[in-house]
This record gives structure tokens, C-alpha cells and sequence, in this order.
């Protein structure tokens, strides 16, 4: 097949522990899946259930790759993630299913313009500018999983040796099986998605030259710095 211009490769993410790398289809996140984070944006953790929203495949950032501070925002915040990675997909997955789904996990990160989402929930609009641009996603290498669902560990992230996010898996709001199951309802999930499962409390916002440590425990860590970005 010939096509007008040279399609744009896959994003890929390494493989803990294999030369085989896994192609990136769709990125999905979970918003308001911590109880403290709910609270501290401002929400009800009792009513305020997690929202789904996405960013473009090939803003992942791999290989503790440095990530330019994004454009357009004076308050980029920071905001450490399980990720999923799911090796099958389906519509309205039955519960009893979902784990089978899950290829493996990795650690990302969830970068947000947060002045551009404020104005934008000020104004009751979609907040698409403030998650899904260039290099938002940096990520992990993916560990594999041979046991489905992972319901606890901890998750940590550090702002030049200074932690500012510590939380267990256990305090999720919506469980791994469970974000699954509900996200196919919407969507027909497939195999190359991963599913950023929302973030505890402790965002904050981070500058040029500040360096980034996450990790969630079994799962791997990540460790990058933030550098000049295009208009900085």
C-alpha cells in the first residue's frame, strides 16, 4: 500500500527483561482515583466518581528520556501514575475478565497545564489542552505481570530528593478489574492501550531544572529532569 507521506511509526515502550518492545495503541487516564487528590482539588470523593480522558499515543517519553517544560502554561504540575498495559482487549469486559486483559504495569507520569484545565472547568469546557500535548506522558519500562490485577504496593514520587506523593495502590478509589470493566463500556479497549489509574495527593507544580524520581513498588521507577521547553 502506498500512502501520500510516510506514516508515523508506533510509539513503543521497552520490556523489563526482554529485547521485545510493546506498541503503544491508545492512552486512557483516570481522573479523581485517589481520595486525598479528590479532596484536594477541590472535590467529594463520595460523589465525584473518576472521569476518563486521553492523550495522543505518541506522547509517551521513555528511557528516563530529560522532558522539555511544556509550552503555553506557567504551572505544569507533576502527578505519578500506575499505568496499565493491556495485552487484550474487548467491549463490556465482564469482571471476572478484566485481569486477563493486562499484559503488564509501568510507572508514568501524568503532566498537566494546570492553569489551562482551571480556566477551562471555570468555563465548563473540555480540558483537552491541559493533558493531552506533546511529552506529557513520560513512562516506564513495562514490568510483565503473571498475576492480573495488582491490588497494592506503594507509590512515591521526588522533586530533587524531596518526596511529595507517597500512597498505596489500596487507596484507589476504583480498582484495577474495575477501571477496566468501566472503560469498556465506552470504548473498545484493544491490545497496546495503557491506562494511567489516576494519582494520590501531593501535586505541585515544577520548573526548569528540577528533577523528577517515581516509582511504584514491584513495578519499576522512573527518574528524569525537566529542561528548557520551546518558548522557556
Amino acid at each position: 500500500m502506498a500512502f501520500v507521506f510516510d506514516p508515523t511509526p508506533t510509539p513503543q515502550i521497552a520490556v523489563e527483561g526482554s529485547d521485545l518492545n510493546f506498541p503503544v495503541h491508545r492512552i486512557y487516564c483516570v481522573g479523581q482515583n485517589y481520595s486525598d487528590h479528590v479532596k484536594e482539588m477541590g472535590g467529594d470523593p463520595k460523589s465525584s466518581p473518576p472521569v476518563f480522558f486521553s492523550k495522543p499515543a505518541d506522547a509517551i517519553v521513555t528511557d528516563n528520556a530529560a522532558v522539555p517544560y511544556a509550552s503555553a502554561t506557567d504551572n505544569l504540575h507533576y502527578e505519578v501514575e500506575l499505568v496499565i498495559a493491556l495485552g487484550g482487549g474487548g467491549r463490556n469486559i465482564e469482571p471476572l475478565q478484566a485481569a486477563s486483559r493486562i499484559y503488564g504495569y509501568a510507572v508514568g507520569i501524568d503532566f498537566t497545564r494546570r492553569d489551562l484545565q482551571a480556566a477551562a472547568k471555570a468555563k465548563g469546557k473540555p480540558w483537552d489542552t491541559a493533558k493531552g500535548f506533546d511529552v506529557s506522558a513520560p513512562i516506564s519500562k513495562i514490568q510483565p505481570s503473571e498475576n492480573g490485577e495488582l491490588e497494592d504496593g506503594r507509590i512515591w514520587l521526588a522533586v530533587n530528593g524531596e518526596t511529595k506523593q507517597d500512597a498505596r495502590l489500596s487507596d484507589m478509589i476504583w480498582s484495577v478489574t474495575e477501571i477496566i470493566v468501566e472503560l469498556s463500556r465506552y470504548y473498545e479497549l484493544k491490545a497496546g492501550d495503557l491506562i494511567f489509574t489516576g494519582t494520590p495527593a501531593g501535586v505541585s507544580a515544577i520548573g526548569v531544572g528540577d528533577r523528577i524520581a517515581a516509582a511504584v513498588e514491584n513495578v519499576g521507577e522512573i527518574e528524569f529532569e525537566i529542561t528548557v521547553g520551546p518558548t522557556n
